[in-house]
């Protein structure tokens, strides 16, 4: 029997698993699960052995596994039908499971803006009305936890629609997670109420006040070099913001959003106000509130 291994969110790879065990008329509840430390050469031998009425089949889950050429060469070789879930198998890996089985992909959404499309084709799917800001709602709270999206899906399915945000948000009764970009973005374009909002939401999130200054410094070092490089030749692209920066293309993209708003005398002023309010928290004073006075400053 060919080897079926399943790829991309664990969740959505776990959903396809189901379905497509249950098309090829096999019952997944009836197959044993072997995962984390089980998944030895020792403890599946066992299941990789056909039974007395034919074929057998064992589920095996590689979430934290490395395993070995030996076990891999194992499952591939089985006898029975073999359902693996593999997150994000390494290339070689993949080629040995296109080679020698099947391999069956899932998406994986992780930036916010696939994450929304997902929620809006899941939705559309269990004909659950949400609007735009719903979608996005769900994907700012979740992230990319499908598994608890698809359970707020399941609830609103039972309720009457159509859902905006604000519906959305009274049935899950989450607040989106600070996002430290958001703040400085609103800071700089002087929406103080929203920055410090963002703000204290990372601060209730957990988020220590000391990486969240680190984070800021090292954003804003981003924002400074951004202003420097449209002063030397006007509008800059994000593709050639993220190459002269060495980050990656989504700080890039936020940094320039923040240094469009500014020119050299103003990042110099913020620059000046965050190494002020580095030193009162290393001086001792209340970090948390250092941080809101600084960010209604950078609102200024």
């Amino acid at each position: 029997m060919p080897l079926l291994a399943f790829t991309g969110n664990p969740f959505l790879a776990e959903e396809t698993l189901r379905l497509t065990l249950r098309a090829r008329t096999i019952d997944p509840r009836s197959l044993p699960r072997v995962s984390g430390e089980d998944v030895t050469l020792d403890l599946l031998d066992a299941h990789l052995q056909p039974g007395l009425f034919g074929d057998g089949g064992v589920i095996v889950d590689l979430a934290g596994v490395k395993p070995d050429k030996a076990l891999l060469e194992r499952l591939v070789g089985a006898a029975v039908t073999v359902a693996l879930l593999d997150e994000a198998p390494p290339a070689t890996r993949l080629k040995l499971y296109e080679a020698r089985g099947e391999v069956i992909p899932s998406a994986a959404p992780s930036k916010p803006g696939d994450v929304t499309g997902w929620v809006t084709q899941r939705a559309r799917a269990q004909k659950v009305p949400l609007d735009k800001g719903a979608c996005a709602y769900l994907a700012e709270v979740y992230g990319a936890d499908l598994a608890g999206i698809a359970a707020e899906l399941n609830k609103l399915a039972l309720l009457d629609g159509p859902f905006t945000r604000e519906a959305v948000q009274r049935v899950v009764g989450l607040e989106p997670p600070g996002d430290s970009f958001a703040m400085l973005g609103a800071a700089t374009a002087g929406r103080v109420t929203e920055a410090v909002t963002q703000l204290r939401r990372l601060l209730a999130a957990g988020e220590d006040p000391f990486k969240l200054m680190g984070a800021v410094v090292w954003q804003y070092s981003l924002v400074a070099r951004c202003v420097a490089l449209q002063q030397e030749g006007g509008p800059v692209s994000e593709g050639v913001a993220a190459q002269r920066l060495g980050v990656k293309p989504y700080p890039a993209k936020k940094a320039l959003e923040v240094a469009r708003r500014l020119n050299e005398a103003r990042i110099r002023t913020h620059l000046e106000r965050i190494l002020a309010a580095d030193l009162a928290m290393k001086r001792g004073q209340d970090a948390g509130t250092v941080m809101e006075r600084l960010v209604v400053q950078l609102s200024l």
